[in-house]
């Protein structure tokens, strides 16, 4: 009789289930006396393999392999098979992988997105022609316990601009670092990206291209998918649920957020977690120069999203040390753009969001004339302008301080305004230097070592999205990122700062994390805006919320 080649599989068994379930899964790093039970007898090798050497084996894969992107796509494909052993490498090699997760590969990553995509179920796609629909699509997610959710529009992907549906990259990786510095259970969160089209012409002439080709929608209906989607999560989820707006640009950013930011569980981590982050070493540096943050004269290099949200946090925090209202805060601080110093000469014409900043001061055309005029203690780059911070700027800042902090915080590293080295160098080792990517330590040619502190978000959104969830919290407030900020810069060792480094290394974030996350918890509770019951003690009960993937994999289900 003739093969019936027509049959197809009616069904997965117990094991082929089990085996596609990323979150549950262990492979090798089953134990032998388990697979029977789970079905996985047969379908994997017979050796066991302790789930720290298992570690050990694909960090020397990792290693083996050429370049950042095949690094990254290695640790994807892991991902997609079990995510205990992604996460056990992550926790286990925070410092080497995080480069590779995040920035600066993750820019790299998204710009491929569309030719390495493998199909893998991870993340939920919204695009304008589900517009009122998003309640029964979010239905198709596997779960209603989300706790935590980063969405894009994949319009400002880093420095690298209008991504499109290529930007997804950016939640995915978020997320991975809510999962290894918190301890955010990864089958608890969700990566979600809104295609609403894209300007970016390369693109929309890619066939390889996922997203809507078409140019990006700029009209109601992008502000009504937005508003759905957000009244489905929270319909769904619940009103806690976290959503943290990841790059979006400048024309949506401010007005998103400000028009969320009282209706539900959300930040911006673009705005607020950089600005946190960034005043989290801003206040570990009065360690070494003895000068409150109040003391200081700012200026910024670039005057988005970044920009003035840093801008504003440093205001509200010079307004707590001075006592003063933020009005008079913001006198200290001055934003020079693609036309030169913010002043109020500009009038009307001037963007709603550099408004505060606007003073009345003497125009100047390029960073350097206005350098010489305001004479600065900080410089902070945040306008994805390579070398812009160029040996005379530094030299300036050393001509008029005796310690010029200079923060060069543009992502990925080659939209740095300066390197490390440059930093050091050009000011004779006087300078405190931080950046928004990884430099390597630096030793001067008098032996004069120093390690630079990388700004990294993941310092802050990973500790207040579990301060969240151990409060319950409805809301995150500009409050919440200054207390985190603070909390940061606790954190931070004499014997860090004695080397220039205004962050703890990156081996104890899950320790940061949790100070910020109690932090964060205890002042839902103070300020009303938390669901749960306050614990005992707080500690204890944020480390009890924390994923551990070493720990058996079964016991938080």
């Amino acid at each position: 009789m003739p093969r019936d080649n027509s049959r197809r599989y009616s069904r997965l068994t117990m094991g082929t289930y089990h085996a596609k379930d990323p979150i549950k899964y262990s492979g090798v790093s089953t134990p032998v006396e388990r697979r029977s039970e789970l079905g996985i007898q047969g379908l994997v090798p017979a050796a066991y393999i302790p789930l720290e050497l298992d570690v050990q084996r694909c960090m020397e894969q990792l290693r083996s392999k050429a370049t950042p992107m095949e690094k990254y796509i290695y640790l994807a494909t892991i991902q997609d098979v079990t995510e205990r052993l992604y996460y056990a490498i992550l926790v286990k090699h925070t410092a080497e992988v995080m480069p590779i997760v995040y920035t600066p590969t993750v820019g790299a990553a998204c710009e491929n997105f569309s030719s390495t995509y493998r199909g893998t179920l991870r993340g939920m796609y919204f695009n304008l022609h589900d517009a009122g629909k998003i309640r029964q699509i979010l239905d198709n997610w596997p779960t209603n316990d989300v706790t935590t959710i980063v969405v894009t529009d994949g319009e400002r992907i880093l420095g690298l601009g209008d991504l499109g549906v290529n930007g997804m990259g950016i939640p995915i990786g978020k997320l991975a670092l809510y999962t290894a510095c918190a301890g955010i259970h990864p089958a608890h969160v969700l990566p979600v990206q809104i295609d609403v089209g894209t300007h970016n012409e390369k693109n929309l002439q890619d066939p390889y291209y996922l997203g809507l080709k078409q140019p990006r929608e700029r009209g109601p209906a992008y502000d009504a998918l937005i508003g759905e989607f957000f009244e489905a999560a929270m319909d769904k989820f619940g009103d806690d649920v976290l959503i943290q707006f990841e790059d979006f640009g400048n024309l949506n950013a401010f007005r998103l957020l400000d028009e969320w930011k009282d209706k539900s569980c959300t930040f911006n981590d673009d705005i607020q977690g950089t600005a946190s982050v960034a005043l989290g070493g801003l206040l570990a540096s009065e360690r070494l120069t003895g000068k409150h943050i109040s003391e200081h004269t700012f200026m910024f290099l670039g005057a988005g999203e970044a920009g003035t949200g840093i801008a504003q946090l440093i205001a509200y925090a010079i307004s707590l040390d001075m006592k003063v209202p933020i009005e008079e805060a913001r006198k200290k601080i001055f934003l020079v753009d693609s036309k030169g110093l913010v002043t109020n000469h500009r009038g009307e014409a001037l963007q709603h969001h550099k408004q505060d900043f606007a003073h009345n001061v003497d125009e100047c055309g390029d960073l350097k004339a206005a350098i010489n005029l305001i004479k600065p203690t900080v410089i902070i780059g945040v306008s994805a302008t390579p070398n812009a911070f160029d040996q005379e700027v530094c030299e300036l800042m050393t001509q008029f301080n005796e310690q010029p902090i200079i923060a060069a915080l543009s992502n990925p590293t080659s939209k740095a305004e300066c390197t490390a080295e440059q930093a050091y160098k050009w000011t004779n080792g006087k300078a405190i230097f931080s950046s928004g990517s990884p430099f390597a330590p630096v030793t001067l040619a008098d032996g004069r070592r120093f390690v630079p502190g990388q700004g990294n978000n993941a310092y802050i959104f990973p500790g207040i999205g579990l301060g969240r969830l151990a409060a319950g919290s409805t809301r995150i407030t500009n409050h919440d990122m200054y207390i985190a900020a603070k909390t940061l810069s606790e954190q931070v060792t004499q014997e860090e700062l004695d080397v220039g480094c205004l962050y703890p290394p990156l081996g104890k974030i899950r320790e940061v994390s949790a100070h910020i996350a109690v932090a964060i918890a205890q002042n839902a509770h103070e300020t009303d805006v938390a669901t749960e019951i306050m614990p005992e003690d707080m500690m204890a009960h944020v480390k009890s919320l924390m994923y551990d993937p070493f720990e058996d994999p079964y016991s938080k289900f």
